[in-house]
């Protein structure tokens, strides 16, 4: 079997769950910061950005850019990034688009940044696809919805119900008295 034939199988370099949880919505594109992709290439966050600071022509705006003040406080709160002043990061982050992470596999030109990419690219082609299948079933609902009438309204809003994510139930704070026992 041939080393292509091979690779096309999906061996796994790293876990398609792992990838998509550092995938973030952003000024309306898909990206990843800087620190997880330098994870998932197995280098540090200063020898990536270097890598690029030293290939800049090949990362324009739409490819790659650098989070707000606003923005990255923002995910400091959403993912529990460390705080500047203890010893963290001191500039804010940069994040690559899908383009700006095929384009990453060239500046830093190893084999182990190749593999990745590719992990990398199937989970956004991952994501697309389900996006894609969601918006398409919302919009056949929709044309459902209005060609039958009132009476399937109730089995419509069942089935857009379990198309929402639950929202999760909160927990109730406090005490709570305990009958006497006489």
């Amino acid at each position: 079997m041939t080393a292509r034939a091979n690779s096309s199988k999906h061996s796994s370099l790293i876990p398609t769950e792992k990838i998509e949880r550092a995938i973030y919505f952003i000024r309306g594109e898909k990206v990843m910061l800087d620190r997880d992709l330098a994870d998932l290439y197995g280098v540090e966050t200063k020898m990536l950005n270097r890598a690029v600071k030293r290939n800049l022509r090949r990362f324009p705006l739409d490819f790659m850019f650098q989070l707000s003040a606003e923005e990255a406080s923002s995910l400091r709160y959403q993912i529990g990034t460390s705080k500047n002043t203890r010893g963290g990061r001191r500039y804010l982050p940069y994040v690559f688009t899908e383009q700006g992470v095929a384009m990453l596999s060239t500046a830093l030109n190893s084999e182990r940044a190749v593999l990745v990419n590719i992990e990398i690219m199937r989970a956004f082609v991952k994501l697309r696809q389900m996006l894609a299948s969601n918006s398409e079933l919302s919009h056949r609902l929709d044309e459902l919805e209005g060609k039958y009438d009132r009476q399937f309204k109730v089995v419509f809003d069942a089935i857009r119900q379990l198309m929402s994510p639950p929202v999760p139930a909160r927990k109730q704070i406090g005490f709570r008295s305990r009958p006497v026992k006489e």
